[in-house]
């Protein structure tokens, strides 16, 4: 059976029939990583591996939700149940979102079910939240912006959860469209669409390294960010360039983690460029260029994702690749040649096999969609 179908079976063994199905994606994000939460830029774009939500409307007032990912088990959602530390929070993140902006959701029946790999730096979480308050939202009959939708979604995961996160992978998962990425500013939300030519392709190789945001060490980069930018005496790093970076007197470690944003931004911007030219090698020579920064100047990469990186670019067909997500382990975004890229992912899995003695998982993703309700 496909993922909707289990879904719908599922949802109407525990809650009857009458729900409505909806979805939410996960993304990748081409380049301009750990520089959203500067206010910069990034360049991310939806993917065709989703979460869907069946939903519908609660009987007797109270949200229920059960995940076909976890233990299927129908778990309640009340107004006062605060954080349990599990997947669930994601979903009760989102009512308290909705209520703490004033926004009154009626109660619901939620199941879930997705195919977007947890951990591995496609952003699961904002798939999950943004599958949540899509449904939420068209079972109340509340219509909303797609910044307040991502604003609400992200304030799930960064004031419920506890996780600082940025707004793009909400955004995204929100507002994506097939065949293109979007070139987000992070402080106005102002998108600009960018053309994927038909002759590229990214592949996603899990490192098998699972990172966990809330342990500590995005929160790190965060708030070194946020001194750096405070001791170059602007609001946040999007206001800061190299000359300033040059005369101010930074600690090392502040004056690498400031160099990563403000270089990170700028490849955005020239990778905008060699999309609209076509010119693949140059795309790929900028991700290599992220990756470089994001291991030696923002520190957030660990040897499994270093390795993967660099068994990519030696690979037939592969452009340039890096480590894409908060870090700490995830995966590594290959760009390809489209007609290469499923071979590329087989040999890259195969050389880290012989290197490490350790198969992981890869995958070529096509740019999707955002998020929306699935009419059967």
């Amino acid at each position: 059976m496909s993922l909707s179908s289990d879904l719908v079976q599922a949802f109407r063994q525990r809650f009857g029939d009458g729900a409505r199905l909806f979805r939410a994606p996960g993304r990748i994000n081409i380049i301009g990583e750990h520089t959203d939460y500067s206010e910069g830029f990034v360049m991310p774009a939806a993917i065709d591996r989703s979460c869907l939500c069946a939903a519908a409307p609660s009987p007797d007032g109270v949200s229920r939700i059960f995940s076909l990912n976890r233990d299927g088990e129908v778990r309640e959602l009340s107004a006062a149940r605060g954080r349990q530390n599990d997947w669930s929070d994601y979903a009760a993140g989102v009512f308290s979102a909705l209520q703490n902006a004033g926004v009154s959701p009626i109660a619901c029946h939620i199941g879930l079910s997705s195919d977007v790999p947890e951990g591995a730096g496609v952003s699961s979480s904002a798939a999950l939240e943004v599958s949540v308050l899509t449904a939420v939202l068209a079972l109340s009959g509340i219509d909303a912006t797609r910044e307040q939708r991502a604003a609400w979604a992200r304030s799930a995961e960064a004031d419920f959860v506890g996780v600082p996160c940025g707004i793009m992978d909400q955004f995204i998962s929100v507002s994506g469209q097939a065949g293109c990425a979007l070139v987000l500013d992070c402080r106005t939300l102002e998108a600009r669409i960018a053309h994927i030519p038909d002759h590229a392709a990214f592949a996603v190789i899990d490192s098998g390294v699972r990172h966990q945001l809330t342990d500590g060490g995005y929160a790190q980069r965060r708030a070194e960010c946020e001194e750096a930018a405070r001791l170059m005496n602007v609001s946040v790093l999007r206001d800061a360039d190299l000359v300033l970076l040059a005369q101010a007197s930074l600690r090392d470690v502040l004056h690498r983690r400031a160099r990563h944003v403000i270089t990170e931004s700028d490849r955005v911007a020239l990778t905008a460029a060699a999309l609209g030219r076509g010119d693949l090698s140059e795309v790929g020579h900028l991700m290599n260029a992220s990756h470089q920064s994001l291991q030696n100047d923002f520190a957030v990469t660990c040897p499994e994702t270093d390795r993967l990186a660099d068994l990519a670019r030696s690979t037939p067909g592969v452009y340039g690749a890096r480590q894409m997500g908060g870090g700490f382990g995830g995966a590594v975004l290959a760009l390809c040649d489209r007609h290469a890229a499923a071979n590329a992912v087989e040999s890259i899995l195969r050389d880290q096999e012989r290197l490490s003695g350790r198969r992981t998982d890869g995958f070529v993703c096509a740019v999707g969609a955002g998020a929306g309700e699935i009419h059967p």
